[in-house]
C-alpha cells in the first residue's frame, strides 16, 4: 500500500504541469485581450512603475516597486530578518527558502489590508525587487550588505532558494513575484554607476557576473529581472538587446518582465548620452527587450511613436508580460483559483516568524576568534561591562531596505537577558561614532579594566556603508577604505590598555573590515553582520553557549585594504577567494565553533558524463553538538592562470551530536565541473582536477589557521 502511494503522489507531481497548463493558456488569453480593450494612452500609463487604474476593465492602480530584501520593506510594521550577507553566512538554503515564504506570506497579509483601505501606494503590491544576487567582488562597495557574498555558485543557490519561497510553489499562481536585480555586471562604484561602461572579459562576465541570475532564471523560474545602471560593452544594462533579449530571453528562456534601475531609461541619454532625447531612450529601451520603467522617462513613449520610433506593436509586446505577472498573482480580478489571496493580517510578525528570523541571525553569526576561554561566557559571572556605539541602538541591526518590527532586541537587550540576576552587569556607549572621548575621566574605560569581562558592540552601520545617497560618512555610500572608523578604535585601544585578557568584540556591518588590530587585543571576535530584529537575542543565544556557533564567512576578509584592487576595475584578477593567491587574512568559508569536527575517510569517484561523487566521515569529540558545514572545492586544469585557482561546487550543513561519528555525500553533476573559456564558452577539460573537502576555501592562509581539509586528485 505504502508504494502503491508514493507512486500516484509521483503521478500527481509529474501531471502538475501538464494540469496548469490549460489555465496559463486561459491567463494568456485574458492578457491579450485586456491589451486589445485599452487605448494608447493606456496602454503608455501602464508601462511605469506608477500605474493609474483603467475602471472600464476593472483594472485598480498599481505600484510595481516594492522592496522584500530580508523582510517586507518600507511598508509599516514587518518581521525583519538578518541582511542577505548574514542569511549568506547560514549556508542554509532550505532556512532561505521558509525566510524568503515567511516574507511573501506578510506581504500577502499587508496587501488584503492595504487594498481593503484603498491603499495603491508605493511599497504596497506584491512584485517584490529582491533579491540582489550581484556579486560581492570588492569589500568596500557599499550595497555588498545586500548580496549573498563573492561566490557565484552560493548566491545562485541561496538566491535560488529566496525566490522559490517567495513565490510558493503553485504551478500557476504566484504568491508574491520576485526579482533577480541588478543585471548585470554591476557592483560598485556608487558614484559613478549612472554613466560608468564596464567591459568585463567574456571569461568573467559567464564565469562571475552571469551564472547567479542564469540559475534564478532556468532554476528558481524569478517572474521579474531588474536591469542596472550601469553600461556593458557600450550598452545600457537597462537597454541591452544582449542582456535582455539574447541571452536573458533567448538562450536562457526566460518568461516573465524586466524592470529598469530607478531612473535607468532617463539615464541612457543624460548619464551614457546613447540617446539624444527621452523619446529614444524609451525606443531603446523598448526594443531591448524591457517592460516597465522605474522612472518617468516612458512619458515620451508617444513621442516615440509620433517619430515611428516605435509601433503599437512593440508596446503590445512590451506589455503583456506585465499581464501575465499581475494575472498570476491573481490581482487584475478576484481569482477565486488562487491560492494565495486571503491571508489573514496575524501571519504579519508572527511567533513563527519572530522564531525564524531568530533561527537565521544565530545561524548567521560568524565567530572568528576564541583564545583564554573568552567564550562561552558563564550565565553566573560576577562582573560584566557591556560598551561601544551600537551596543544599544537598533539602527545597528537594520542594514538598508528594512522594514520596521514593533520589537527589537539590542545587543544590550540580549546580552542582559541571558545573565544571571546575580550578576552585576554595566553599560555605557563609550564613545559615539565619530566623536572622541573629552571627559578627563573616562569611566567607560576604568569600568571596562575592572570587569571579569568585557563585550564591546563596534563596526560600520548604515550611516556609514549603503546605497548611493544612504550612508553619510562615505564615497556615495562606498567605503573608502575597509578600516574600523576610527574613533572606535582608539576607544578600543583605550580598554585593551587597560584590560589585558576578558575582551569580546562583536562587529557589525554588512561587509569585511581590517581585523588584524582587533584580533591581536581581543580574545574573541565574533562577525554579527546586520542581524535583524532578533540580533540582540541571538548574540546572547551564542556568546552564552545556549547556541552553537556555525556561520560561515560568505566573502573573504582581506589582510590589507590598500593591497585591493581598485574599486572601479572590474577584472576579477586578484578578487575573491577564486582568484586571490594572498592578502587574505580571514578565508571564504571560515568560522569556527565551540566543538571540532574532524574530516577523515574522503573517498572520491569522477566520470565524464556522470561528474563527481565524494563521500567522507565526521566526527565530533567535543562536548557541543557542532552544526558542521564541509564545502567541495574544485581546481581544474590550468587552475591559477585559464581557470580559477579553485571554486566551489558543492556544501552542506550537517549536525553532529558529541561523540557522534556519521557520512555525507556529495553528488556533483559535470556541468558544475566546466570551465569558462575565454570565449565564454563552458567546457569540460580533460585533464587531472584536484577535490578538495574543507571547512574553509583551500589557501595557505587556511592552512595556517588549521582549516579542515582532505583533498584528491582524479582524471576527466
Amino acid at each position: 500500500m505504502k508504494k502503491k502511494n508514493m507512486m500516484v503522489a509521483a503521478l500527481m507531481v509529474a501531471a502538475t504541469p501538464v494540469m496548469a497548463q490549460p489555465k496559463l493558456e486561459q491567463l494568456e488569453q485574458e492578457a491579450n485581450a485586456l491589451i486589445e480593450k485599452m487605448t494608447l494612452e493606456e496602454k503608455f500609463s501602464q508601462l511605469m512603475n506608477e500605474t493609474p487604474g483603467i475602471p472600464r476593465l476593472g483594472i485598480e492602480p498599481y505600484d510595481w516597486w516594492n522592496e522584500g530584501l530580508h523582510g517586507v520593506g518600507r511598508s509599516g510594521r514587518a518581521t525583519v530578518f538578518p541582511q542577505p550577507i548574514g542569511l549568506a553566512a547560514t549556508f542554509n538554503a532550505d532556512l532561505v527558502k521558509h525566510i524568503g515564504d515567511a516574507i511573501a506570506t506578510e506581504a500577502r497579509a499587508k496587501y488584503v489590508v492595504a487594498r481593503r483601505n484603498k491603499n495603491y501606494a508605493r511599497y504596497t503590491g506584491l512584485t517584490f525587487w529582491s533579491p540582489n544576487v550581484n556579486i560581492f567582488r570588492d569589500p568596500r562597495w557599499g550595497r555588498g550588505m545586500e548580496t549573498w557574498g563573492e561566490d557565484p555558485f552560493l548566491t545562485g543557490t541561496l538566491g535560488t532558494a529566496f525566490v522559490r519561497g517567495m513565490q510558493g510553489d503553485d504551478p500557476v499562481y504566484l504568491k508574491v513575484a520576485a526579482c533577480g536585480k541588478h543585471y548585470a555586471v554591476h557592483s560598485g562604484p556608487e558614484a559613478t554607476r549612472h554613466e560608468a561602461n564596464v567591459e568585463p572579459s567574456k571569461r568573467d562576465l559567464w564565469e562571475t557576473y552571469l551564472p547567479a541570475f542564469e540559475m534564478l532564471v532556468k532554476e528558481g523560474k524569478v517572474e521579474i529581472i531588474m536591469g542596472a545602471y550601469n553600461r556593458v560593452y557600450g550598452e545600457s544594462a537597462s537597454g541591452s538587446k544582449l542582456l535582455l533579449t539574447d541571452i536573458l530571453r533567448q538562450q536562457w528562456g526566460f518568461k516573465g518582465h524586466i524592470v529598469s534601475d530607478c531612473g535607468a531609461v532617463t539615464d541612457i541619454f543624460s548619464g551614457h548620452h546613447i540617446a539624444k532625447t527621452e523619446a529614444e531612450a524609451c525606443a531603446i529601451a523598448i526594443k531591448a527587450g524591457l517592460n516597465v520603467e522605474c522612472g518617468t522617462s516612458f512619458r515620451a513613449l508617444k513621442e516615440a511613436l509620433d517619430q515611428q520610433l516605435l509601433t503599437e506593436d512593440d508596446i503590445n509586446r512590451a506589455l503583456k508580460p506585465l499581464m501575465m505577472t499581475r494575472l498570476k498573482l491573481g490581482i487584475i480580478h478576484d481569482d477565486p483559483d488562487c491560492p494565495y489571496n486571503h491571508v489573514g493580517e496575524e501571519q504579519i510578525g508572527s511567533a513563527e516568524h519572530i522564531s525564524l528570523a531568530r533561527q537565521a541571525a544565530v545561524e548567521g553569526m560568524v565567530l572568528l576568534k576564541n583564545e583564554r576561554g573568552a567564550l562561552p561566557i558563564d550565565k553566573n559571572i560576577h562582573t560584566l561591562f557591556v560598551t561601544g556605539a551600537g551596543a544599544a541602538d537598533a539602527f545597528w541591526l537594520m542594514g538598508n531596505y528594512f522594514g520596521i518590527s514593533d520589537r527589537y532586541s539590542t545587543y544590550l537587550q540580549g546580552i542582559v537577558s541571558k545573565v544571571s540576576n546575580g550578576t552585576a552587569v554595566n553599560y555605557r556607549p563609550g564613545v559615539l561614532e565619530n566623536t572622541p572621548t573629552r571627559n578627563a575621566i573616562n569611566w567607560a574605560v576604568d569600568e571596562a579594566a575592572g570587569a571579569e569581562k568585557t563585550i564591546v558592540i563596534m563596526g560600520n552601520n548604515g550611516n556609514l556603508e549603503g546605497e548611493e545617497g544612504e550612508a553619510i560618512d562615505s564615497e556615495r555610500g562606498d567605503r573608502e577604505s575597509i578600516s574600523i572608523p576610527a574613533s572606535q578604535m582608539d576607544y578600543l585601544r583605550q580598554i585593551c590598555r587597560r584590560k589585558k585578557q576578558g575582551v569580546i568584540v562583536v562587529l557589525t556591518g554588512g561587509s569585511p573590515v581590517d581585523v588584524r588590530e582587533v584580533c591581536q587585543l581581543a580574545d574573541a571576535v565574533v562577525m554579527a553582520w546586520y542581524p535583524g530584529q532578533e540580533g540582540g537575542y541571538a548574540l546572547g543565544d551564542v556568546l552564552f553557549g545556549d547556541a552553537n556557533f556555525s556561520g560561515r564567512l560568505p566573502i573573504t576578509f582581506p589582510e590589507d585594504g590598500d593591497r585591493l584592487p581598485p574599486l572601479a576595475d572590474y577584472s576579477m584578477r586578484g578578487r575573491t577567494y577564486k582568484y586571490m593567491t594572498d592578502n587574505i587574512y580571514f578565508p571564504f568559508g571560515y568560522g569556527l565553533s565551540y566543538g571540532h569536527v574532524d574530516y577523515t575517510d574522503m573517498q572520491v569517484k569522477a566520470d565524464r558524463k556522470a561528474g563527481v561523487t565524494l563521500s567522507l566521515t565526521l566526527t565530533n569529540n567535543s562536548d557541543h553538538a557542532v552544526s558542521e558545514t564541509p564545502q567541495v572545492y574544485i581546481s581544474a586544469p590550468g587552475a591559477g592562470t585559464t581557470a580559477p585557482l579553485q571554486q566551489l561546487v558543492a556544501f552542506s550543513r550537517v549536525t553532529v551530536e558529541p561523540g557522534q561519528t556519521l557520512s555525507t555525500r556529495f553528488d556533483i553533476p559535470a556541468e558544475r565541473l566546466m570551465t569558462v573559456q575565454e570565449d565564454g564558452s563552458r567546457k569540460l577539460l580533460k585533464g587531472e582536477y584536484t577535490v578538495t573537502v574543507a571547512s574553509a576555501a583551500p589557501s595557505p592562509r587556511s592552512q595556517a589557521l588549521g582549516v579542515q581539509a582532505l583533498s584528491a586528485k582524479v582524471k576527466l
